[in-house]
């Protein structure tokens, strides 16, 4: 490792209340680069996202309903890869005890609602697409979160592959929706399920 950098899993303490518990659902001691990378980021593909919708025949045809669901999602998405990838995330969500490993699964489980939002609703009740992206999310992340330490990333990266290739080739959507499948599985099979090292400069560096 570079002399000028060093590796950190001191997690800093977090506000009581609801405050706190945002900080932890979020990462505790996020760097103001950190959160300006994500705002900025944010931002930007959430605009080329909207751009993309507003260019759609399908997208206009969507009700109100439909519209905010797709919506949602994608900011949900969006700011869910960036913020899964800062090392304030890294060293929340992959601390030690078993604590974490629950709380990991957990957060994956609960993206099951973006599946059924997206499948019973924007693409008016397909069951088929939304059960077998349940399936490939829940299989998918066992696999991961067992497999050898230095073998997850690998496996996830393999994973995201194969649900976007099964996605693009046996449970195709509208054009308008083709970047949920990557996004989806990128923030949670990769972005949350693979701890990464969280590296920063070293003091006076």
């Amino acid at each position: 490792m570079r002399a000028d950098l060093r590796i950190s899993w001191e997690i800093p303490s977090t506000r009581p209340g609801l405050a706190g518990r945002l900080e932890q659902f979020m990462g505790p001691g996020k760097s103001r680069s950190e959160s300006v990378v994500e705002t900025l980021g944010l931002l930007g593909c959430a605009a080329l996202l909207a751009a993309g919708l507003w260019g759609s025949r399908t997208a206009h045809a969507w009700s109100t309903a439909q519209l905010v669901v797709v919506a949602l999602a994608g900011l949900d998405l969006i700011g869910g890869v960036l913020t899964n990838a800062t090392n304030a995330a890294k060293r929340w969500y992959h601390r030690p005890g078993p604590g974490a490993r629950r709380a990991r699964l957990l957060f994956v489980s609960a993206h099951l609602i973006h599946l059924a939002a997206m499948g019973l609703v924007v693409l008016s009740g397909d069951v088929a697409w939304t059960l077998a992206n349940a399936a490939l999310l829940l299989g998918g992340a066992v696999v991961v979160e067992f497999a050898p330490v230095h073998l997850k990333r690998p496996v996830a990266m393999a994973l995201l592959m194969a649900a976007v290739l099964v996605n693009l080739f046996w449970l195709p959507v509208p054009t308008a929706l083709t970047w949920f499948a990557p996004l989806f599985f990128l923030k949670l099979l990769v972005c949350h399920l693979v701890p990464e090292a969280p590296l920063e400069r070293r003091r006076g560096a």
